[in-house]
């Protein structure tokens, strides 16, 4: 007897999306803007699906993000080896050593100008405050000269 499901594939519509994804990055970027632009040809919501896809799926961009990554990475591990002349080398680890202890200066000079600024803020505000709630400045605490009757 034959019936349908002993011809059809397994995994149904989703394999062959998978299959056609596959096809396409096996073919690189180019393939998927191809795709695209053929898409936008015959249908432009079918092409906007396939842009759509591209982005948010990152297949348009995950290639090369991943290799300016690992290009990122490399750099790293290349900085640490040594090069096999030692004077570089001790000159190369001093001038990072040196660098990395200015770093730190510097940025515990910034710490202490953002604290000396907050510290300068706060005490404004801490005198605006008193001379505004002193007995005998004569200015009102705002809450209770929005309170009158009959002014508005």
């Amino acid at each position: 007897m034959y019936t349908t499901t002993d011809t059809a594939r397994p995994g149904g519509i989703r394999n062959a999306f998978r299959r056609g994804e596959a096809w396409l990055d096996q073919r690189g970027k180019w393939a998927w803007i191809a795709l695209m632009i053929l898409g936008f040809i015959v249908n432009p919501l079918l092409g906007l699906a396939v842009l759509a896809y591209m982005i948010w799926g990152k297949q348009m961009f995950a290639r090369t993000c991943g290799q300016r990554r690992q290009h990122d990475q490399s750099w790293g591990r290349r900085s640490a080896q040594s090069t096999g002349n030692s004077a570089f080398d001790s000159y190369k680890a001093d001038a990072l050593r040196r660098l990395e202890e200015e770093q730190a200066a510097f940025e515990s000079f910034l710490q202490r100008l953002r604290n000396s600024k907050d510290k300068t803020e706060f005490d404004a505000f801490m005198d605006e405050r008193a001379r505004a709630n002193a007995p005998g400045s004569g200015a009102e605490p705002k809450a209770e000269a929005d309170n009158r009757p009959g002014e508005y």
